[in-house]
């Protein structure tokens, strides 16, 4: 049975949304404010936790602040109609996804499952040896798959579930660009609507924390209009060449 933190000051939201994971079999446990969370998600961690971005005492985005220092687990914001840069804003701290209010509640179950399974996954397979045939090796990159490990020029990178999927996508076709919705299935699954700004800030997230290993990195580029690629180190690279960026 996952284990389901939900976050919220509006009490109705709360006994609604908690009532509804029960039915589908898990288990919740709810808290009005991001302190309140912040001391019980430290002592036992969840399997996901569904935090909304505007609360009293302590926020969705400190309390993911504090999160991220010691966890990974999939974490969804909830967020406000017209909150646009609290989305982004979230996305780069680290929310593996986001749901606007009001929102339909088997959307956000059907974005928890996708989630808890891809963790799944990722558990399941950490025990395989870290040399498997699925490890991905582009120049620096290294991708273990069955760890969910990622390291560039032999230092860890430390990314949530998103960004590991966002970056293996990439990197298994170095050269070939990959458009947002492609990106989209690769990361969230055929079914699940996502927002364009969705993939642009999880790819400016990816490129911050690698350039935190190394101010240089700039294997992922941008194609103006088409999506993204992983550079391909093999290919003679041109200066300038229109429409491409490293930003």
């Amino acid at each position: 049975m996952s284990k389901i933190a939900l976050v919220d000051d509006d009490r109705n939201i709360l006994t609604s949304v908690s009532m509804a994971l029960e039915e589908e079999g898990y288990e919740v446990s709810t808290y009005s404010d991001g302190s309140e969370a912040l001391h019980a998600l430290t002592r036992e961690e969840p399997d996901l936790a569904v935090l909304d971005i505007k609360m009293p005492r302590m926020d969705g985005l400190e309390l993911l602040t504090h999160l991220r220092k010691k966890t990974q687990m999939p974490v969804i914001f909830l967020t406000s109609k017209d909150d646009e840069v609290d989305e982004l804003t979230g996305l780069r701290l680290g929310a593996d996804d986001y749901i606007k209010k009001p929102f339909s509640q088997r959307l956000l179950i059907e974005r928890i499952r996708t989630l808890l399974r891809r963790a799944e996954i990722i558990r399941a397979g950490g025990i395989r040896p870290s040399g498997s045939d699925d490890v991905i090796q582009r120049g620096e990159l290294v991708l273990d798959p069955s760890r969910h490990m990622c390291s560039w020029k032999g230092q860890h990178v430390n990314l949530t579930v998103t960004e590991f999927l966002l970056i293996q996508a990439l990197a298994k076709h170095p050269g070939h660009v990959k458009n947002r919705d492609q990106l989209i299935d690769a990361a969230y699954g055929e079914h699940i609507y996502v927002d364009d700004r969705t993939i642009d800030s999880h790819i400016k997230r990816l490129r911050k924390k690698f350039r935190e290993t190394d101010k240089e990195f700039k294997e992922i580029e941008t194609l103006y209009g088409v999506g993204y690629r992983y550079r391909d180190t093999a290919a003679a690279v041109v200066p300038g060449a229109v429409g491409v960026s490293t930003d």
